[in-house]
């Protein structure tokens, strides 16, 4: 057996394919990765016994991307070659991680290699799986109350920040293989260098050429976009493809007002709502890469992605199930019949994460995993796995940009190496921690800072009412206990750093999720500080004393209960806040033992989908219409967490899903706000109510905004170099 040298927990190797299962090492949010196996450098997997004495590496079964290898080494701390074999009985060595640099003694026929935690001190008193009373030792150590607060902040926005300006990263995507989409709420950034609207310096005459330089955490999972449903994938799928319509990202426009504007379609057109029409721009290129050659795109091309999007193995299939019918009517015409008039078409065929647009050769006559071919702004000019891509402008692109000659985006896992490349000026953009900020502002201050949202949704939930019917959280006054528990301004001053950030002349607004979350803006975000929000805002306030009477007025017995939560999927972050929430729980009365799951086999394949018992913590991903939060929520479905039946809300998301008036509509999502907030179904938790501060170089031009998963063409592809 071989084990993640982070996060112990890998499967055995046994015929006939060697499989490891392992999310955080790849950095590309993964959900699940039963394809994984050990690879000879020749690529072909292992499949008997007798590979196990050659060297091997970790990696995707497509060979597209890889998993830092475990080597062994006779000294602690220093890596060689990757090890071979088995231990022999009696024997021990140390393994090292080569991505995280740090050993663990290992004995035994199996080869295992214990939890390595990178950059951090494990504390010794460091807790055990499932623990109650109050907990003061973290992922990483024991930490004061501040910095623990600091280390949960940091996981604010940094799931969708880097997608939102054409960086990959870490996301979501649910076990049913659903994803979503980021949000980005208005902002008015301040400090050196940036606009008004939001986005990086725009004075001058555009320039054209030079080579804009970023990064990315890890290897895209796949480079088919319709292979996988990590971030990585969706946004390499920008730079190379092109969609129906895209967002109109520019630097003085809120993202979330944004328009949607064509991309390859000239026209979408529909007299019900119901029944659409869409025309295509004619003499569309691809990119002049064998087999497909530069020949034009045509409606079979978009028909043919549309298969795939629809097919049953895609991981986004269900986001599109409204649209029933896709029927090509000439070379640059499709017709689009739905269940139902929607308000959401057009927001569907712009979003990065459903249809990208690929060859009808594809799969047949290439492999679009190894040879992608679309006709979007950039080619793919080199992928060297673990190390970078390469892409060039893609010189028949039917729009006049891209204005950059090419796009280096190196692959680097550390942030603190990403943070040292940037100070040094070899990258154009980063994201930058809370804590970093001030003194990269000091430090640098002609930087541009351009303020990104935080995407992700965190969140308490309970166990179902079909499992549990007698349970004490089946009691409004045990959930509302719960949320008024928490104290969100101290996750927010602490986990942003605010004081320290607005010292040196940055300011965003500070605002709280709702089950709708901030980052979607006021257009369907409902503030629960807001007089519009009604009586039912007061279980958002922190009111622990009231809490505390709310739960002892229940008279609740002795018995445990059971708080449940990942720790090996999200970041230690993610880990920490879920622990300052529990500590929460404790100080108000409640009996409650926390108890750490493993996400692949416990968390996202149980508790996720309501098989528990007791309180859990989660987080979802952002999805770019409020609809998906209802649905994910709400519904009959798979991800309803707590299998939440709420008539009032399921009449109500009803009613939306065939709103055409967005004003309307607006005030529908608001009242299913309101109503969750009455009954506290769900409990909607801080951090990603503030920002995650981007850091721009200097000499970078109309650096915007976006969205979507689109930021290889809706962000980058604009950007000029002005030198």
């Amino acid at each position: 057996m071989i084990d993640c040298s982070r996060h112990g927990i890998g499967r055995p190797l046994s015929p006939p394919a060697a499989r490891l299962e392992c999310h955080a090492c790849l950095r590309t949010g993964v959900t699940d990765l039963p394809g994984l196996n050990t690879r000879r450098a020749g690529g072909k997997p292992v499949t008997s016994e007798g590979d196990r004495g050659e060297s091997h590496r970790l990696a995707h079964a497509s060979g597209v991307t890889s998993v830092p290898a475990l080597v062994a080494s006779t000294v602690p701390g220093r890596p060689s070659p990757p090890l071979t074999g088995r231990v022999p009985e009696g024997r021990s060595v140390s393994l090292s991680c080569t991505t995280f640099v740090d050993t663990r003694r290992v004995t035994g026929q199996s080869l295992r290699s214990r939890e390595l935690e990178a950059n951090l001190e494990v504390s010794a008193d460091r807790r055990e799986p499932s623990m109650s009373g109050r907990i003061t030792t973290y992922r990483g150590g024991r930490l004061s109350r501040r910095s623990m607060l600091r280390a949960a902040g940091m996981t604010g926005g940094g799931l969708a920040a880097a997608a939102l300006i054409g960086c990959q990263g870490d996301d979501d995507p649910e076990e049913d293989g659903s994803t979503s989409t980021p949000g980005a709420a208005s902002a008015s950034p301040t400090g050196t260098g940036a606009a008004a609207g939001g986005g990086g310096e725009t004075s001058g005459d555009i320039k054209r050429g030079g080579t804009y330089l970023t990064s990315t955490s890890g290897d895209a999972a796949t480079l088919d976009p319709y292979g996988n449903a990590s971030t990585g994938t969706k946004s390499f799928a920008a730079y190379v493809y092109s969609r129906l319509y895209r967002i109109g990202a520019d630097p003085d426009v809120d993202p979330q007002e944004a328009p949607i504007v064509p991309d390859l379609a000239e026209s979408a057109e529909t007299d019900d709502g119901q029944h659409w029409t869409v025309t295509l721009k004619q003499g569309v290129p691809f990119q002049d890469i064998a087999p497909v050659s530069g020949r034009e795109l045509t409606a079979d091309d978009v028909l043919y992605s549309w298969e795939r999007l629809r097919a049953p193995e895609s991981p986004n299939s269900s986001q599109v199930e409204n649209i029933l019918n896709v029927a090509v009517v000439d070379d640059y015409t499709l017709t689009f019949d739905l269940a139902a008039p929607s308000p959401i078409f057009m927001s569907q065929i712009s979003d990065g994460n459903l249809l990208w647009v690929m060859p009808r050769e594809s799969g047949s006559d290439f492999d679009p995993a190894v040879t992608p071919i679309g006709s979007g702004p950039w080619r793919m000019a080199e992928y060297e796995i673990s190390s970078n891509f390469q892409f060039e402008r893609h010189e028949n692109y039917f729009e006049d940009w891209p204005y950059m000659d090419a796009v280096s985006e190196f692959i680097i896992p550390e942030y603190a190496n990403r943070y040292s490349q940037f100070q040094a000026g070899n990258l154009h953009a980063i994201s930058v921690t809370s804590d970093d900020v001030p003194v990269l502002k000091t430090e640098q201050p002609d930087v541009q800072w351009v303020p990104i949202p935080g995407g992700s949704l965190d969140f308490m939930y309970f166990s179902p009412e079909e499992s549990h019917p007698d349970a004490p959280w089946r009691d409004e006054r045990f959930r509302r206990a719960t949320s008024m528990a928490l104290d969100r301004d101290g996750i927010m001053e602490f986990g942003y750093n605010l004081e320290a950030i607005a010292e040196v002349g940055l300011e965003y607004p500070v605002r709280w999720n709702n089950i709708i979350p901030a980052a979607l803006g006021p257009r369907w975000w409902l503030d629960p500080q807001s007089e519009a929000h009604g009586p039912t805002g007061a279980y958002f306030q922190y009111n622990p004393e009231e809490a505390m009477k709310l739960i002892q007025a229940m008279d609740l017995p002795d018995t445990p209960i059971t708080y449940q939560y990942t720790d090996n999927r999200y970041g230690p972050g993610f880990g920490n806040l879920a622990v300052v929430c529990y500590n929460w729980l404790v100080d108000i009365g409640l009996p409650v033992e926390a108890q750490t799951q493993d996400y692949n086999s416990q968390y996202i394949t149980q508790t996720f989908r309501g098989d528990f018992e007791g309180i859990a913590f989660g987080v979802s991903s952002p999805f770019s219409d409020p609809s998906g939060y209802t649905a994910r929520f709400f519904t009959d479905n798979p991800t309803n967490h707590g299998r939440v039946s709420d008539p009032v809300i399921t009449d109500l998301h009803e009613k939306q899903s065939i709103e055409l008036d967005e004003e309307a509509r607006r005030e529908i999502f608001f009242d299913i706000q309101r109503q969750n907030a009455d009954q506290m179904w769900y409990v909607p938790v801080q951090p990603s109510g503030g920002a995650v501060w981007i850091g721009v170089r200097p000499n970078v031009r109309d650096f915007a905004r976006t969205r979507s998963y689109g930021g290889g063409t809706e962000v980058v592809g604009k950007i000029w170099l002005d030198s």
